[in-house]
């Protein structure tokens, strides 16, 4: 557990997703892909805590068997594809707070992440665990499709979704080599201190540190193709999954 400050990890598991069904509990590489995130969060050390946030009993206990905790079940109102994360977060903690149980800080890691390691949660809380002026972390990548190149259509034309830049030269116009760095969140890995939700009522706040992902740490499983791609990587060896010291699930 990290030296002087109380943190949850949270792991969001909702049921129900459309673009690759069961996609929490599918198997990757012999073991369900939510495993790798609740193991690479024990293993990192910055926890005291490792909570999965479901609404299927069948995923709460595959879970437990990966050492999370599953004290509660998520509402089926707060586990529908438009449910926005505020919600799930609020229900955890007062939840936990009727058991007793309170945190200085959450973080937020989401199964589809399934490349995030031990290393990747602690060279993140090295970089906010100290940040009392700040109000969360996120994690970043450089963007590959950079937003001065993207239009806005209006009717029959389009304008530039930023019209920033040298009037002689605008953004749509100049090489992406040339374009001012602009950075695109990931879903692999969030943190904020309890008191941004309290305040706030959102899980960023106003003074958000950045986290910028290395290789495939911020990779995201989002579709079918997402899928596939990871199987390649583990295959080919180009991206290493967390180590799982447990014997795979067996229901």
């Amino acid at each position: 557990m990290t030296a002087g400050r109380r943190v949850v990890a949270y792991v969001p598991a909702r049921s129900g997703s459309k673009r690759v069904p069961g996609k929490n509990t599918r198997l990757l590489a012999g073991h369900p892909v939510i495993a790798y995130t609740i193991c690479a969060a024990l293993e990192s050390g910055v926890f005291s805590d490792v909570i999965v946030s479901t609404d299927a009993e069948e995923t709460a206990d595959l879970a437990r068997h990966y050492g999370a905790e599953t004290p509660f079940l998520r509402p089926a109102a707060m586990a529908a594809d438009t449910s926005p994360d505020i919600e799930w977060v609020e229900h955890a903690l007062d939840e936990l707070r009727r058991l007793g149980r309170t945190w200085e800080a959450f973080s937020i890691l989401r199964p589809t992440s399934p490349f995030r390691r031990p290393d990747t949660i602690r060279r993140a809380w090295a970089t906010f665990g100290d940040r009392d002026d700040a109000d969360s972390l996120r994690a970043v990548e450089k963007c590959r499709q950079h937003p001065g190149k993207m239009w806005v259509l209006e009717n029959d034309l389009m304008r530039p979704l930023l019209p920033d830049g040298p009037r002689d030269r605008p953004w749509h116009s100049t090489p992406y080599q040339a374009l001012p760095p602009v950075y695109a969140q990931n879903a692999s890995l969030e943190i904020a201190w309890v008191r941004t939700v309290e305040r706030t009522r959102t899980i960023a706040g106003d003074r958000v540190v950045p986290f910028i992902t290395e290789g495939y740490e911020g990779f995201d499983i989002n579709d079918t193709h997402d899928w596939w791609l990871a199987e390649e990587l583990v295959r080919r060896g180009e991206a290493a999954l967390p180590v799982i010291r447990r014997p795979a699930y067996a229901p």
